[in-house]
């Protein structure tokens, strides 16, 4: 199952963690484990593709060399 195009991120990241919860106590059967895998891992794509557009808009403007404002990607933590 994909995400609903109006899923929100918070909406997603809720429902991957029922999805874990249900699949981390054991007791959902075999059938019904690997559809919620398939729904889990469709959300998190989801969210992945979320966190990288946000992190592509989040810019912090500074003064370059000649004193105009200027777009510096702001840093991550994998740099």
């Amino acid at each position: 199952m994909a995400p609903k195009k109006r899923m929100s991120f918070a909406e997603a990241v809720d429902r991957l963690e029922s999805i874990v919860n249900q699949l981390d106590q054991g007791e959902v059967p075999l059938e019904e484990s690997f559809i919620l895998f398939e729904e889990g891992v469709e959300l998190a794509k989801f969210c992945s593709a979320k966190l990288n557009e946000a992190e592509k808009k989040i810019e912090k403007l500074s003064k370059d060399g000649l004193g105009k404002l200027a777009a510096i990607p702001l840093e991550t933590d994998d740099e």
